[in-house]
């Protein structure tokens, strides 16, 4: 792993405890106990952070804060929130900003480490061979992977989140046949519980609504059973 994960967590004793065995797991880590020297930081090697690892309650600016304040320097970088609260809104309000998966406190470490691996290795551009085009017809809207844009037929342009990127592109992999929902979270999320089947249901009607100008796209429930991505291409 080349990528430096930009690592902020006000607690001391948590801060190093996470910061040394990431590290043995091979992670480049950053870390920072204070989110204006972390903002700072980041601002002046934005290009070498491939990840943001945020503890959500800080004292001087939450990780929330944080977040939106990286977003404006390197737009697309995924975010993981580390948080002792469990609170719907909280969920929603990390999703909103593009948060690739949101951890309650306490978790298993071995977890942790698991899903910023797999993490990276999606927005590395490490996928299937069928996904490694920079730029892609999908039906009749165009895809680019690298800019994280989809532009419809109405020649409308639709910004992605990485998490949205990520849905599509193991939509478009599979293709035309029924996807369950469970192997959708453990492939995105790296786990399959109720909370995260929620923001699943955020993601897809988000999606569809990035889809509804296209003729040769749909995204189809199969009741109890997951969903189905059609797409009609050029024989």
């Amino acid at each position: 792993m080349t990528e430096k994960i930009l690592f902020v967590e006000d607690e001391q004793d948590l801060g190093s405890l996470i910061k040394q065995y990431l590290e043995t797991k091979g992670f480049d880590i950053d870390w920072y106990d204070n989110p204006k020297n972390a903002l700072k930081a980041f601002r002046e090697n934005a290009s070498t952070y491939g990840l943001c690892l945020l503890d959500v309650q800080m004292p001087q600016k939450s990780g929330f804060e944080l977040a939106e304040n990286i977003v404006k320097i390197k737009e697309h970088i995924p975010f993981v929130f580390l948080t002792a609260r469990t609170e719907k809104k909280d969920r929603l309000t990390g999703l909103n900003i593009g948060a690739a998966d949101y951890i309650s406190k306490p978790f298993d470490i071995d977890e942790l480490a698991l899903k910023l691996k797999n993490i990276l290795k999606m927005t590395s551009g490490a996928v299937a061979p069928k996904v490694q085009l920079s730029t892609y017809m999908i039906g009749d809207i165009l895809y680019n992977r690298e800019q994280l844009t989809v532009t419809t037929p109405d020649k409308k342009v639709a910004k992605l989140t990485t998490r949205e990127a990520e849905l599509i592109e193991y939509f478009y992999q599979n293709k035309n046949k029924r996807i369950k929902k469970e192997d959708i979270l453990i492939r995105i999320w790296g786990e399959n519980d109720y909370f995260l089947g929620r923001s699943l249901d955020v993601f897809i009607s988000r999606l569809r609504k990035i889809f509804a100008q296209s003729k040769k796209i749909s995204l189809s429930n199969v009741y109890g059973a997951g969903y189905i991505f059609n797409v009609e291409e050029e024989v």
